[in-house]
């Protein structure tokens, strides 16, 4: 009896807690909904300005468009900027990109200094100096500058 109710504890245990030692439900990956979500949400603030630190409808940056989009998608908080959003997540090679995943630029000659949401076919939306838009990520000016990829 008493090795049935240890078993009974343990599988419960790993019910109720679903995520490993250390990790929180914030820093899970998103569900394959969540991430359409993402993308949905993000595309209604196309030609949305561009504003430098910009993180509402009335304007946005790289990361404060990526931030509010993943808030109004998902109830989740991530970091602010570029480079605090590549810190964290699982690496993804660029053949294994889903959509939500964030893709990540170097267009300031110093590591990280974009970040924009892959939408899926080779497709990316992000706030640029044109404001929230759609674009390749084949794009000869995103591709030189691609640095990697993120599961969030």
């Amino acid at each position: 009896m008493k090795k049935f109710i240890i078993a009974v504890t343990i599988l419960l245990s790993s019910i109720l807690v679903p995520f490993g030692p250390g990790q929180s439900e914030a820093s899970a990956a998103f569900s394959a909904t969540s991430n359409n979500k993402i993308i949905t949400t993000g595309k209604k603030y196309i030609g949305t300005p561009y504003k430098w630190g910009g993180i509402t409808p009335r304007g946005f940056d790289c990361s404060g468009f990526v931030k509010y989009t993943i808030k109004k998608a998902t109830g989740k908080t991530v970091p602010r900027t570029s480079s605090a959003l590549y810190k964290k997540g699982k690496k993804i090679s660029k053949s294994k990109l889903k959509k939500g995943d964030l893709i990540f630029f170097n267009t300031s000659g110093k590591g990280v200094s974009h970040v924009a949401i892959y939408m899926g076919n080779n497709k990316m939306i992000h706030a640029a100096s044109k404001g929230v838009k759609v674009d390749k990520l084949s794009n000869s000016y995103w591709k030189k500058r691609y640095v990697g990829a993120k599961r969030i």
